[in-house]
């Protein structure tokens, strides 16, 4: 094996090493342990709430000590791998060695990514995340891209086994939504999701232009950490309009026949959500007031934010600006106006890979919260 190669391993050894501590892989061994009793209980499913944790908890733990080991079972393959190509001779020696440098480059890439998850300490980085989607300017073309961007972040959570909660979704006239709320049911969502805050931009042929023009469009992603109990985020009844109606959606059977939807008002901000995926009215009541307390939640930390803001002369970027533009036509890329980060193939990104920006944007997070 070359000098340079072992070298390289051994860094991504360490890298790996340091993840495991942090990680504390004894310590999620336990929690899966604990977690499994708890899920094994005959009378899990009385606290339908507490049951639900439980069950994501535990997938979310397995599902990162299987991660964890297999990049570890991959590290420890990699000499082998080298070792063999060095066995082989001719054509055969050079294809199992370019096999070889291809699993190095790519461990490199999964160790990095995991990597990242040790940078998110903030405040409620751990929680999971609620993620709000409004299509902008652009007409019936926002309203198609607001619909493409849930796509790719629903398809990205689906690629990571985390679960999908979708809350609230209003469709537009012709095509497309309006807005849609859902929730991303895993640790550390927010942590991860909250680096896609911003607005989104679309620059394409319109599919709706039957002249085949140039339409560029705009959506707002926004992100949320899920409320938890011991956030105290009280709301009197006194402060709330409960409106009920009839849920909509494209037509079939999937629409209700009851006023089972509900939309809540908190009288003083304004702030207005509704929630109509659930069949009963006091379910859909319920998950609206956790997305209430969410916006809540964060007006609160915005407020404060603002406060401290206000004492600093600096007079940076804000998260509700221009984040990333993806240009379909007259070329293909994907570009992270924040981190330079470019990628020239949009259809896999719109495919829910988008990883890469997601640990570019917490990585450049760090560096600017780190030069405040």
């Amino acid at each position: 094996m070359q000098p340079d190669v072992s070298a390289d391993i051994a860094d991504l050894d360490t890298t790996l090493k340091t993840v495991e501590a942090v990680v504390d892989v004894e310590e999620l061994q336990t929690r899966i342990r604990e977690l499994e009793d708890q899920a094994a209980s005959p009378d899990l499913w009385d606290n339908q709430e507490h049951a639900q944790h439980v069950t994501s908890q535990l997938a979310y733990a397995q599902g990162e000590m299987r991660r964890l080991s297999g990049l570890r079972q991959r590290l420890d393959d990699l000499p082998i791998m080298y070792e063999l190509a060095e066995a082989e001779e001719g054509d055969a020696a050079s294809e199992a060695l370019a096999e070889a440098d291809a699993e190095r480059t790519a461990l490199r890439g999964d160790i990095e990514l995991l990597e990242v998850r040790t940078l998110l300490s903030g405040e409620y980085d751990q929680r999971e995340a609620l993620v709000n989607i409004r299509s902008g300017a652009g007409g019936i073309d926002a309203a198609d891209w607001a619909e493409m961007l849930m796509r790719m972040y629903v398809r990205w959570a689906e690629k990571h086994d985390y679960k999908v909660e979708v809350y609230d979704i209003s469709y537009a006239e012709e095509a497309g939504i309006k807005s849609a709320t859902f929730a991303v049911k895993a640790p550390y969502m927010y942590g991860t999701l909250s680096v896609e805050q911003g607005t989104h931009r679309l620059v394409r042929i319109s599919p709706f232009d039957n002249q085949g023009r140039r339409q560029t469009s705009f959506a707002e992603v926004e992100v949320l950490p899920v409320v938890e109990t011991t956030d105290h985020i009280e709301i009197p009844d006194t402060e709330l309009r409960v409106d009920v109606f009839r849920s909509s959606g494209p037509g079939g059977q999937s629409v209700n026949t009851t006023d089972s939807a509900v939309r809540l008002t908190h009288l003083p901000t304004g702030i207005v959500v509704s929630c109509q995926n659930e069949k009963s009215q006091l379910q859909n009541k319920a998950a609206a007031l956790r997305v209430l307390q969410a916006k809540l939640l964060a007006r609160k930390k915005q407020e404060e934010r603002a406060e401290l803001d206000a004492l600093k002369s600096d007079t940076g970027s804000s998260w509700g600006n221009q984040m990333r533009s993806y240009v379909l036509h007259p070329y293909q890329m994907v570009k992270d106006l924040r981190t330079e980060l470019e990628v020239n193939n949009p259809s896999t990104v719109l495919d829910g890979n988008i990883d890469r920006f997601i640990e570019s944007g917490i990585r450049w997070r760090m560096r600017d919260t780190s030069a405040e």
